[in-house]
C-alpha cells in the first residue's frame, strides 16, 4: 500500500487497517524528519546499497571471508532498508510478531553463523553452508510477508520431495 499523504507507504505484517494507518503518523513522524518521498528515496538507495554489495560479493566468490562479509552486509542492508518506509521501531515489531519470530530468528541466527564461520573459524565449506543457509532462511522470512506464501511453498516442496510416484 503506497500512500504519500502521510498514509503507511508499505503494508505488512498480521494487522489491520488501523494499525498499518498509524505506522507513519506515529513513531516514524516523531523520530523522522524526513518527508513521505525522501523516506522513498532512502529506502531505494539502501536496498539499491544492499543489492549492489551481494553483487560484488559474487566477484569474490572464491575467497569466502569476503565473499561472506559483503554478502550478509548486503542482506542486512537489503533487509533493513524497509525501515524508512515504516520505521525501525515498526520494522523490529513486525519481524519479531509472533507469526515470524521463529523465521526472523533463525535468519539472523543464520547471519550469525555464516560471519563466525568466515570471520573465526576461517572454513570454506562451512561458509558456503551458512550462506546457503542464510539465503533459505531469508526466503523462509520475506514469504511470511505474503498471504499463504509458506503454505503454498511447504506443499509445493512436499509434492517435490515424495517419493511416491
Amino acid at each position: 500500500m503506497w500512500k504519500l499523504s502521510g498514509q503507511p507507504l508499505l503494508g505488512g505484517g498480521g494487522g489491520g487497517e488501523e494499525e498499518v494507518g498509524s505506522i507513519l503518523e506515529g513513531e516514524s513522524e516523531e523520530f523522522c524528519s524526513l518527508s513521505p518521498m525522501q523516506r522513498i528515496y532512502a529506502f531505494a538507495a539502501i536496498l539499491l546499497a544492499g543489492f549492489v554489495c551481494m553483487f560484488l560479493s559474487l566477484i569474490v566468490f572464491v575467497k569466502p571471508i569476503k565473499f561472506a562479509v559483503l554478502f550478509t552486509f548486503g542482506n542486512l542492508l537489503a533487509v533493513g532498508s524497509t525501515a524508512f518506509l515504516i520505521g525501525a521501531v515498526q520494522q523490529l515489531r513486525m519481524m519479531f510478531d509472533p507469526t515470524r519470530i521463529i523465521a526472523t530468528s533463525i535468519y539472523l541466527g543464520c547471519v550469525v553463523l555464516a560471519l563466525v564461520c568466515a570471520l573465526l573459524i576461517h572454513s570454506k565449506i562451512l561458509t558456503i553452508i551458512a550462506i546457503i543457509c542464510e539465503i533459505c532462511a531469508l526466503i523462509w522470512y520475506s514469504l511470511s510477508y505474503i498471504p499463504f506464501a509458506r503454505r503454498m511453498v511447504s506443499q509445493l516442496m512436499i509434492q517435490l520431495c515424495d517419493t511416491e510416484l
